[in-house]
């Protein structure tokens, strides 16, 4: 299991007009920003500015740097901004923290969900159904970036957002943790969600609408179920199936908003 990191405690905005937002935003705790050296024009300015009225540390840093750290080497426009996010956790630390706990607890884990906008909104609705926990990979997931914020109106900077390197990774993790491990796909044999007998810990698994969970993650799936659909409808968008999974979850009284 991955060690604690640095990056367990920030979301990384990036580009000129979300990190100047982000600064004028009173309830967006910005920690630190940093600058391409020699970068200079209005925009920079302002961002500067913006920081100083806010205490906000400035560091000017060379261009790899920014690249490196919003792996995103076209768009950045030099600028990045370490935000606060308080319900972020490592895999490590969020299972450290269950640990012993007989209650109910339902997470989200995305496995190949690498548009932005579904993130978001998977985490917007995760958010609001008052499950106690979304696992993000770091690989082969959208960025954990400016559009899904965007997408998300905000709420992924206080979502309970979970980190590690891979999905695969963490359902294993969650196994050994005894949560019962779900997959949603219409795979025959599968249960409707609806009808299915929810345990009060478990982690649903949702996978990208094209492909499906990776072969990695379905290895760790103890019970499979679906979302009934109609008229030939093959599936539905991975963020919408991620708010009817997690208003199910709540249904059931097993979320933190309803346990």
């Amino acid at each position: 299991m991955a060690g604690r990191s640095l990056r367990d405690r920030y979301v990384t905005l990036y580009g000129r007009k979300p990190v100047l937002e982000a600064l004028e935003a009173p309830d967006v705790d910005v920690a630190k920003v940093f600058l391409v050296a020699g970068s200079g024009g209005a925009a920079v300015e302002a961002i500067v500015a913006a920081a100083a009225k806010r205490g906000v540390e400035v560091e000017r840093v060379r261009v790899e740097f920014v690249t490196s750290l919003t792996r995103n080497g076209r768009q950045h426009q030099g600028v990045a901004a370490d935000v606060t996010a308080p319900e972020l956790s490592g895999l490590d630390t969020f299972l450290e923290r269950r640990r012993g706990r007989h209650h109910a607890t339902s997470v989200l884990v995305l496995d190949g969900v690498t548009n932005p906008a579904n993130l978001g909104l998977a985490l917007r609705s995760a958010a609001a159904a008052g499950l106690h926990g979304v696992v993000v990979p770091r690989r082969n997931t959208a960025e954990l970036g400016p559009l899904a914020v965007k997408a998300s109106a905000g709420v992924a900077l206080r979502a309970p957002i979970v980190r590690c390197d891979t999905a695969a990774e963490a359902v294993a993790a969650l196994a050994e943790a005894r949560f019962h491990v779900v997959g949603l796909d219409a795979r025959p044999g599968a249960t409707s969600l609806f009808e299915a007998a929810l345990p009060e810990r478990a982690a649903y698994v949702l996978g990208n609408e094209s492909t499906g969970l990776s072969d990695e993650v379905a290895h760790h799936v103890a019970e499979w179920v679906c979302i009934p659909l109609e008229r030939g409808v093959e599936s539905l968008n991975v963020a919408c199936a991620a708010t009817l999974v997690a208003y199910e979850i709540a249904r059931r009284g097993l979320s933190a908003r309803t346990s």
